[in-house]
């Protein structure tokens, strides 16, 4: 069971086992009468595949409140697409598939890029930042979760409390974040801790920062969420609006900083989402700093750089570099506490891999400071959709014809 401890500036829903999902489902469906519900899943063609997204279309499938799903498929072909219409034609709800690779998304990128509104590479920020659009300019919802489509132990659980502080009555919330603990099981191994980039990188890099430069007020907001790196999250209309989406692989600490930017912390969020949470692991690439773990975490550090440069923190070389020594001690000391807790709950720990793991993060806050110096000005933000659509005000409703026509095909 969980506790009910409230830390840093945002308020913490917990699960104390006190409702069923049934419950949960039950006000969903009164309060959605006034305000319809929809669901976001970014998908990648190898999800098509996957055991768990059987699983979450299978609990979709008996959801009684939600308006419509929308889903944003990448890297996916014809014949995937097709496939991907079949998988998904067992929803009971209104259902639509982006098909971000079709002949007329790709022609409202080119067009979005002509008008200087660069879509930003193929990943999962411009896939969410499409089905926000669709969802906008659709307007069968007003309030909005999203989750991923590899979630291995998913339940309808899931988007029942993402959703419920959302579309409270009282309206106090306007963005909820998901928060978990990640233990997974290898085949052939013994339970072991997950989430390194949260637990072995975001967490001391945070805390390092706070100690390096004092301005506590963006960290200790960062620092407040449990989990996060966490997918899940839930919001109104009018912060889906507003909302800038991050392209590069600092999507959730991207999304993080547009939250704080725009949102009072007293609307503000996170939710307790389930027991244990798995999805598929990325390697950790200690080799190479382009991809993998090593990648994400490079792109992470330079979010958080770039959100505390625009609130006037002057960041040096120097001080990356006394960043780096701040953040191995914060690491190693957090490795310390997690070693304990993993015999506390007899879990395997491997002490040699987390400390070889800080070693490479801590060479990752190096990186990212040196990218972040050659070029401070450099945004990964995709522009929201309220801006485009003061551009080019057909656009949103010509992407909401596009994607009828393409699942009519």
């Amino acid at each position: 069971m969980a506790d009910f401890f409230q830390n840093g500036v945002i308020a913490t829903l917990h699960d104390l086992g006190r409702r069923t999902t049934a419950d949960l489902e039950q006000d969903l469906k009164v309060w959605s009468d006034e305000r319809p519900m929809s669901l976001v899943i970014p998908c990648l063609v190898s999800d098509l595949d996957g055991s768990a997204l059987e699983r979450i279309l299978d609990e979709l499938a008996a959801v009684p409140y939600l308006e419509e799903v929308v889903v944003g498929l990448d890297r996916a072909h014809a014949e995937d697409f097709a496939r991907a219409q079949n998988l998904f034609a067992q929803l009971p709800q209104h259902h639509r598939i982006l098909w971000n690779d079709g002949p007329r998304l790709q022609a409202l990128q080119v067009e979005l890029e002509d008008h200087d509104f660069p879509p930003g590479p193929p990943g999962k920020g411009r896939n969410v930042w499409s089905c926000l659009g669709y969802f906008l300019a659709a307007g069968r919802g007003e309030i909005v979760a999203l989750h991923d489509a590899d979630i291995r132990n998913y339940d309808r659980s899931l988007p029942a409390r993402l959703l419920t502080p959302i579309a409270h009555p009282s309206r106090r919330f306007g963005f909820a974040k998901g928060y978990y603990h990640r233990v997974s099981r290898e085949p052939g191994s013994d339970d072991h801790l997950y989430g390194r980039v949260t637990r072995l990188f975001v967490t001391p890099l945070v805390r390092a920062l706070a100690v390096t430069l004092g301005d506590r007020r963006y960290l200790n907001y960062l620092d407040s969420f449990r989990y996060p790196l966490a997918g899940e999250c839930a919001m109104s209309m009018d912060v889906a609006e507003t909302l800038r989406v991050p392209s590069d692989w600092g999507f959730e600490i991207g999304v993080l900083a547009e939250v704080y930017r725009r949102l009072p912390a007293g609307r503000i969020c996170q939710v307790e989402m389930s027991g244990a949470y798995d999805h598929k692991h990325r390697d950790l690439s200690p080799g190479n700093p382009d991809s993998g773990l090593h990648r994400m975490s490079v792109d992470i550090a330079r979010a958080v750089y770039r959100t505390l440069a625009t609130s006037g923190v002057v960041l040096t070389a120097e001080g990356f570099r006394s960043l780096e020594a701040a953040y191995d001690r914060a690491a190693i000391d957090l490795v310390d506490r997690y070693e304990a807790d993993a015999v506390f709950n007899g879990l395997a720990f491997d002490r040699h891999a987390e400390e070889a793991a800080v070693q490479m993060f801590a060479g990752a806050v190096v990186r990212a400071g040196e990218e972040f110096l050659e070029d401070p000005l450099e945004t990964s933000f995709l522009p929201s959709w309220s801006r485009v659509r003061s551009e080019l005000p057909d656009l949103p409703d010509r992407l909401v014809a596009a994607v009828e026509a393409d699942n009519r095909a």
